[in-house]
């Protein structure tokens, strides 16, 4: 069993572990128990009830969230023409082709996410065992094989984040800063879950959230109601 440091200790004896509660309390507890020195980030852990083995049940997508990551998201886009130029003056950290490609096979990884047009997706495609393994592979179901590259952009800057549902059927991720204070990260945490519900597949039977738990990176983690939830959400 790992041992947990005093800090720790001393905030999960604040947290009532049999209690669920609703999303705006387990938020501003996740607030109030956050200790570490630099600026903790705001997880999310969803258990659906899916089976990511059937492919109408692999739950993928992004989502904008209001206030954003809190993170710098170094943007890679594969363009030529005027779509390169188009991407540059949205923010785009690096756009190319060809120069891209060998300068990512010699091993540079530089970026956080990638978008293309469909016309570069051929010239992408000669690093997809690089950049499938790491998630960085342009999609079209993230909407990031797209000739609206502009916008693409705009929203991973403004703190679009991309999620999948794990072999086990949960979804995780990351949806903002400590620093943001609790009524931003409500409104984050409640665009995330619209969002889950949004993509309920028709074929999924049974209750569809199953838990939902949140923390920030090194405080105790903090289990809400899920039937306050979906109550929320509808």
């Amino acid at each position: 069993m790992p041992k947990h440091g005093k800090n720790y200790r001393n905030k999960i004896q604040e947290i009532d572990k049999s209690v669920l509660l609703e999303m705006q309390k387990g938020v501003e507890l996740v607030v109030k128990s956050a200790y570490a020195k630099f600026d903790e980030t705001f997880d999310i852990a969803m258990k659906l009830g899916v089976d990511p083995r059937h492919a109408e049940q692999m739950i993928r997508s992004s989502v904008t969230l209001p206030h954003g990551t809190g993170k710098v998201t170094r943007v890679l886009v594969f363009a030529k023409g005027p779509k390169e130029a188009e991407a540059l003056e949205a923010g785009a950290d690096y756009v190319g082709g060809d120069d891209l490609v060998e300068k990512i096979k010699g091993g540079w990884l530089e970026f956080d996410k990638t978008v293309a047009t469909p016309d570069m997706m051929g010239v992408v495609g000669k690093i997809g065992r690089v950049l499938g393994p790491r998630n960085l592979m342009p999609n079209a179901k993230l909407g990031t094989v797209t000739m609206d590259v502009g916008n693409v952009v705009r929203e991973i800057k403004a703190g679009k984040v991309d999620f999948r549902v794990d072999k086990s059927g949960i979804v995780h991720a990351g949806i903002g800063k400590m620093s943001f204070g609790a009524e931003k990260l409500n409104e984050n945490l409640f665009t995330f879950v619209q969002k889950i519900f949004q993509l309920k597949p028709s074929s999924s039977k049974g209750i569809y959230l199953r838990s939902i738990v949140i923390s920030s990176t090194m405080g105790p983690s903090v289990k809400l109601d899920p039937i306050a939830i979906r109550a929320l959400v509808k």
